[in-house]
This record gives structure tokens, sequence and C-alpha cells, in this order.
């Protein structure tokens, strides 16, 4: 039998994951015999705890918890598998505020039939990102991501859908809506320079610049519509400054993914975008989302892992 690894985020989705913890976990139990369960006590753990449970000899390591538990996960199983060779697969228990990489990946949002999934579902290859980029304390870091990495508006909408404390009452897509509103309506575009591979730099005033490994992002706006998870290419979407009201009311594009033609979008395809900061640095030191996680701000580098990680679904 597989030896199995559960990383869990008590907090996820405001608590709910944790009302309903007692039932996930037999769930899992009884599907899967003999499960190591591990707990989380702050941003950063999974990564840390999914390596130990590799290098325990389990195979499969489930995320429970929202997206940034799931890319914490996935960041520590690619990790080991740089460095030392083994490859375990990811799956998920999605249970968080967005829940967009579950959403894009077709996994369902429902716990239990999530652990079916995982129980009957086959492996699947999918690509990954690595970013690097500035943290809170100045210094270079670097992490991997598996859904979207944006920068600007976005950095901020994520810290303020985290420390809302509705979230637990609250849609995912109401929150983040309302989020990206208020937030949007007190942003100052920032000035960057993208450059995607060996391409022309673009320099322009953004709002918001998304590297896209999936479509959805934000509680399920569909913010890069035709990408895809396994073609070895980051779709990048960039929104450049334009009338605030004006972009506000076109919000409602991104849900249904129709913002293609938008004459403040421009879509690009690449393997690899730096974005750095123009004029005065600190100004325009855009925040970093990596996975619904801010932690950080560009100048940012995203690389393309191409075929990278396996993911039972």
């Amino acid at each position: 039998m597989v030896k199995i690894g559960v990383v869990r985020n008590p907090v996820a989705g405001g608590g709910r994951l944790d009302a309903h913890w007692t039932e996930i976990a037999a769930a899992l139990s009884e599907r899967f015999g003999d499960v190591e369960f591990r707990e989380t006590d702050e941003p950063g753990d999974g990564s840390a705890i999914a390596r130990d449970l590799v290098a325990l000899g389990c195979e499969l390591v489930v995320a429970a918890g929202g997206d940034g538990t799931i890319s914490e996960v996935a960041d520590g199983l690619l990790q080991m598998q740089a460095e030392t060779g083994t490859v375990a697969a990811l799956g998920v228990v999605p249970c968080g505020t967005g829940s967009d990489f579950a959403r894009g990946m077709g996994i369902p949002t429902d716990a239990k039939a999530a652990v079916s999934r995982i129980a009957e579902g086959e492996d699947r290859i999918i690509d990954a990102g690595l970013i690097s980029f500035i943290d809170e304390h100045g210094r270079l870091a670097s992490r991997h991501f598996v859904n979207i990495a944006s920068l600007g508006m976005s950095g901020a909408t994520v810290r303020a859908v985290n420390a809302d404390r509705r979230k637990r009452w609250v849609s995912a897509k109401t929150l983040f809506f309302w989020r990206t509103v208020t937030e949007f309506v007190r942003y100052r575009f920032q000035d960057v320079r993208i450059t995607v591979d060996d391409g022309e730099p673009v320099e322009a005033k953004v709002a918001m610049v998304a590297v896209a490994n999936e479509r959805f992002f934000g509680g399920g706006m569909m913010i890069a519509p035709d990408a895809k998870p396994d073609d070895g290419l980051f779709d990048i979407v960039i929104l450049r400054a334009a009338s605030k009201l004006k972009l506000i009311f076109d919000l409602r594009l991104l849900y249904g993914g129709r913002h293609r033609n938008h004459p403040a979008i421009t879509i690009l395809r690449g393997r690899k975008v730096v974005v750095e900061p123009l004029g005065d640095p600190l100004a325009n030191a855009a925040l970093v989302d990596i996975d619904g996680e801010s932690p950080g701000h560009i100048p940012a580098t995203y690389e393309m892992m191409a075929r990278a990680l396996k993911v039972r679904c």
C-alpha cells in the first residue's frame, strides 16, 4: 500500500476545514490505512513538513487547506525532487478561501469527494513555476508555484483577503470581488519593465501582471482563459493602467474569461518572465502574489519548470 502523509492547515477557509476535520481524517484513514498526519502552525510550514514526509518514505503527500497550503506542499515536494531525485505525488483536499488550483484541475471542492478522487484517481504530470523575488526583509527569496504568481493590485488584494475575518461566512467570490474593488480604489499604478524570454522589453504602467500556469485566481476569476498546466508555457496577462471606474466595472469580464480583447489587456506566452520596477524602485516595488500568499515584492523572475510535478487527481 502507498505510504501517505497529510499536511493540514487548521485555519484554512477561516476555520472551515478544522470544523469538519474529524470526518475528513476518518475518510482518509479508511481509504489509505495508516496515514501520517501533520499540521501547520504558521506560513511556510507546509514546505518543510512535505519535505519531512517524503524523507519518511511517503509516496503521496496530501495538502488539506487552501491554495497557499497546496503551493507550499508542492514547493516541498519539488525541493526534495531536485535535491534527492525522490518523486512523490501531490494530493489535494481543498478547503481554502479561493480553491482556485482545485477549480482549474477539476478537483472536487467537497472534501469527502476530494478524498475519493485521490483514492481512485490517476497521476497527472503538470508544469510548475519557480519565482525569485525580494522578501519582506529585503532579501532575495525563491519558491515554487503551481497555479498563478502575479504582482501589483493582486498582492494587495490577497493580503486584505487573508486578513479578513469574514472569510468563514462569506463566499470566496464575494469576498475577493469586494476586496479587489476596495484595494483597487486606493491602488497606485506601478511603472514596470516586463521581459518575456528574449523578447523586446515592455515598459508599462500596470495595475497587475499575472504569470499563469492555470486559469483561475481570486476566488474564481478566469484571469488566463487559455492557460494549460501541462503545455510548458506561462500565459502572461498584463492589465495596464486605465480609468479605475471603467476597470472596476469590467472586472465582471474576468469571471467568464471574456477579457481577451479588452483594450487594457495584453496576453503573452513564454517560459521566463522578468519584471523590474522603473523609476523610483521603492515607489514601484509592486507586491507579489504567489498562489494566494503575498510574501514580498518585485523585482521578480518567473521560470517555467515543464512537467515537473505529479498530481493525483
